[in-house]
């Protein structure tokens, strides 16, 4: 079996948990993961994973730390087929040339702009667009389900036009400390929200319009869709062709899965790492059809989200796998990934 050597450029939220999926991948070997960061996030690690620095500064950081890293991004850059770039946001894009003046493929995340790149990924979308390409950019958390979900209802003919309305985390849990808000919620200031714009860019004929605010909690972000259909349906219908997309999973409130956090209790007792929800969770007994609109609410893991997606990205630039069913399928049986979190 081909093997990919994978690098990882920051080791924050997403690059943790890519290098931790990334491991698990039978086609796939870690090479090392590069950061600036001196502090436990880097120590907490530096004894089961090969450490770079991204910067010479950083380097001569990590070692007045006692860490040992082996070299800097240019040395992970030099044993790697494929870095993943997971950098904070924008900071990415300063990293793109050295990419290229490498030679090597490199993926993006969402933070990152379309343009950037000249490509956007979600795998059940457009896998095998991104064939033997030099890059690529993971879209967003709030993106991906959007795809994922409206891109299912789209497939089976059932979606006219979409409006939601996205009610996001104030922060990241990690850093609730350093700011957030507190007893309010911020709207975003433009309608739509980006997250509509960019799913067009994935899927270009989806007829939808974003609304976002930001909520006083730090732990996932929840949406609420109207759905215009094609034409009058039943809910089993649109049941169905939830059901038979890939990567998304039923909760319901009958199971005591009344709000977000209740989800995230779950994915623990479940024994997923870090908590983590790499599906999109939709409420099935929240799901309602009225002749040719449709209701539905869903939750979103915005720290794992898109690590399946990052996965297969590196798959399809690598050419590991020919289409996207093949690629989801090793990614899932090795995460785990489930269509019911409580039922077979």
């Amino acid at each position: 079996m081909k093997t990919v050597k994978v690098g990882i450029n920051g080791y924050g939220v997403i690059g943790k948990r890519v290098a931790d999926a990334v491991r698990l991948q039978p086609d796939m070997e870690l090479v090392g993961v590069a950061d600036i960061a001196t502090d436990w996030r880097i120590k907490s690690v530096a004894d089961s994973m090969t450490l770079f620095a991204s910067t010479e500064e950083a380097r001569k950081a990590m070692i007045a730390e006692g860490l040992q890293p082996e070299g800097t991004l240019d040395n992970l850059i030099e044993r790697s087929d494929i870095i993943v770039d997971s950098t904070p946001k924008h900071v990415a894009a300063g990293n793109m040339t050295r990419y290229r003046a490498a030679g090597i493929k490199s993926i993006f995340q969402g933070g990152e702009s379309h343009e950037m790149t000249g490509h956007s990924f979600v795998a059940q979308a457009n896998y095998e667009s991104a064939l033997a390409r030099d890059t690529t950019r993971v879209v967003s958390c709030n993106t991906t389900s959007i795809v994922r979900v409206l891109g299912a209802l789209d497939s089976a003919g059932l979606l006219l036009r979409a409006r939601g309305v996205l009610i996001r985390r104030a922060t990241d849990p990690w850093e609730s400390h350093l700011g957030g808000i507190m007893n309010t919620m911020v709207p975003e200031p433009t309608i739509p929200s980006h997250q509509g714009p960019d799913a067009q860019t994935i899927l270009p004929g989806l007829d939808l319009v974003t609304i976002a605010a930001k909520g006083a909690h730090t732990q996932t972000h929840s949406h609420y869709w109207t759905l215009q259909l094609t034409r009058s349906t039943t809910r089993d219908e649109v049941l169905d062709a939830l059901r038979a997309a890939p990567r998304i999973a039923f909760i319901r409130m009958s199971d005591g899965l009344v709000a977000l956090n209740s989800t995230i209790e779950l994915m623990r007792d479940l024994g997923r790492p870090r908590g983590d929800m790499w599906e999109v969770a939709v409420w099935e007994d929240l799901v309602t059809v009225l002749g040719d609109e449709a209701f539905l609410t869903y939750q979103v893991y915005n720290e794992a989200i898109v690590v399946p997606e990052t996965i297969d990205a590196i798959r399809a630039l690598t050419n590991l796998a020919p289409d996207a069913a093949t690629s989801m399928r090793i990614t899932d049986e090795t995460l785990g990934m489930r269509k019911d979190f409580l039922r077979n």
